[in-house]
């Protein structure tokens, strides 16, 4: 074992933990702001449409973003109704659902460092080759499941604000 080896198996649960309490504070009561969810709506849809262009010729690893994304989806209109919405004199403010939220994030950050250690071992000698992110058909569900979530969750913010600026319309 060669000392880059272990440094990095000592440095991966100082990394995963400070993703972890990263995400937690991204999780806490949040200002509504227009802009980021149109954002989080284009760069979600285009992590799903990326990949989607990649894996078109690949049966499996299509059908796997395709249920990933369908789960994902699921989950972030489940985390909706969850979620905390707040109308203040100060402004919108929502609180989403932490543990959901983080796990989401949490399992593809995951599987990219478990790529992460698969491209590593492939550079050091073993005679592998260094794997493609969209090879796998586990990884394309990781990408569209975090995707999905995160993109539908983007959506129903967008409807909530739409629903609330219609009210103040009609009143």
């Amino acid at each position: 074992m060669t000392i880059t080896t272990l440094a990095l198996l000592l440095l991966t649960p100082i990394l995963v933990w400070r993703i972890y309490t990263r995400l937690k504070t991204q999780m806490e009561r949040q200002r509504s702001i227009l802009s980021r969810h149109y954002t989080g709506v284009l760069v979600f849809a285009g992590m799903i449409l990326v990949s989607l262009s990649e894996v078109l010729v690949r049966p499996y690893a299509l059908g796997a973003l395709a249920a990933g994304t369908a789960l994902g989806v699921f989950w972030g209109v489940f985390a909706l109704k969850r979620t905390v919405y707040e109308d203040t004199e100060l402004g919108y403010f929502f609180t989403p659902p932490m543990r959901l939220g983080i796990v989401m994030a949490m399992v593809l950050v995951a599987r990219v460092l478990y790529l992460g250690v698969e491209i590593y071992a492939s550079q050091q000698g073993s005679g592998l080759a260094a794997p493609k992110f969209t090879d796998s058909p586990l990884t394309m569900l990781c990408v569209g499941l975090t995707a999905g979530y995160f993109a539908a969750y983007s959506v129903g913010l967008l409807l909530w604000r739409r629903k609330l600026r219609q009210a103040i319309e009609k009143a």
